[in-house]
């Protein structure tokens, strides 16, 4: 579709010539478990070299399922975000990382995502106190390892601003879901911290010393890359739009199972309701140890008899009445 030309024109349809296109095809169609969620980075139309290595910072975090583009692109995303979208349903994306530098916004950082190749929500930034993940002289993570989000401050909580960028940012370094986890595997910590309109990024890896128990000491070593994002501007999705976006299929949704509750340590507890139990038949005495003795067999015959014969009695009385 030519430049400038707006979305709401019909694009022409084509089915796929070769088996890999129906591949890719078949791969973006809706499903009930969506893949892993993929990233791409762009460069603004002017950029700074501290940007461009925070940048690949980033994107050396998020790999494989990130894309950076290597062009420059003038775009403006708050003033027309068509060229994101487009890049969005090119590669299959939901989220999108881009760079500038102007002097009305210098140092200029714009994460944001979409929903059906329309754009969601969008958070501007200016990057501060940058370093770069080789500032930092030790030892890195391998590529793919999930990481560990830890968010600390009121504001996450009390500010629905920052709610929603938390749960951007949540989105964004998600991967894909796992059953099982390995304790070794945990070695990967980001940090979001915020304090007075910033958020200050921070990335570590954990390391298991021993502490003479089964349990290891864990400590943290910071890794990069290191920044404060202070905000500037947010667009942010109508509250119908968040929860249409928010909404699962009623296949994943788990059926509530009547008379089963959980406690807060994690037990399960169930609640069963029996019938009325007739004590008379029910077969109590199995073992050799517990069968009566001959004492409570006579005992036991004996108050049949006198049973027995208290009815013989009234029986009788009964029938001389009548």
């Amino acid at each position: 579709m030519p430049a400038g030309v707006g979305s709401s024109v019909l694009q022409r349809v084509t089915k796929p010539k070769t088996h890999k296109g129906k591949k890719v095809l078949l791969d973006r169609e809706p499903k009930v478990i969506e893949n892993t969620k993929q990233i791409f980075f762009v460069k603004g139309a002017k950029t700074t070299p501290e940007l461009q290595e925070c940048l690949k910072d980033i994107y050396t975090l998020k790999k494989p399922d990130a894309k950076i583009l290597r062009n420059r692109n003038h775009i403006t995303p708050f003033e027309d975000a068509t060229p994101l979208e487009g890049f969005g349903k090119k590669f299959n994306a939901n989220h999108f990382m881009m760079i500038s530098n102007n002097k009305k916004r210098p140092n200029n950082l714009v994460i944001g995502r979409l929903f059906e190749h329309t754009l969601m929500d969008m958070v501007e930034f200016g990057v501060e106190n940058y370093m770069s993940l080789n500032s930092f002289k030790n030892e890195k993570i391998a590529t793919g390892i999930k990481p560990m989000l830890v968010f600390q401050g009121e504001l996450f909580e009390n500010n629905s601003e920052f709610g929603r960028i938390k749960n951007l940012l949540v989105d964004m370094f998600h991967r894909e879901d796992v059953e099982q986890i390995r304790l070794q595997g945990l070695e990967h910590v980001l940090s979001f911290t915020a304090h007075d309109n910033c958020i200050l990024f921070r990335s570590y890896k954990t390391l298991l010393k021993k502490s003479g128990t089964r349990i290891p000491r864990i400590e943290l070593q910071e890794i990069g890359p290191r920044m404060d994002l202070r905000i500037r501007r947010i667009k942010l999705a109508t509250d119908d739009l968040f929860k249409q976006a928010c909404k699962k299929p009623k296949v994943l949704k788990e059926k509530k199972k009547k008379n089963i509750t959980e406690d807060t340590f994690g037990s399960t507890l169930a609640r069963v309701h029996l019938g009325v139990q007739k004590l008379d038949t029910i077969q109590t005495r199995k073992m050799k140890g517990l069968k009566k003795t001959t004492a409570e067999k006579k005992r036991k015959a004996a108050e049949d008899l006198d049973n027995s014969q208290k009815k013989a009695k009234v029986s009788n009385v009964t029938i001389t009445e009548a």
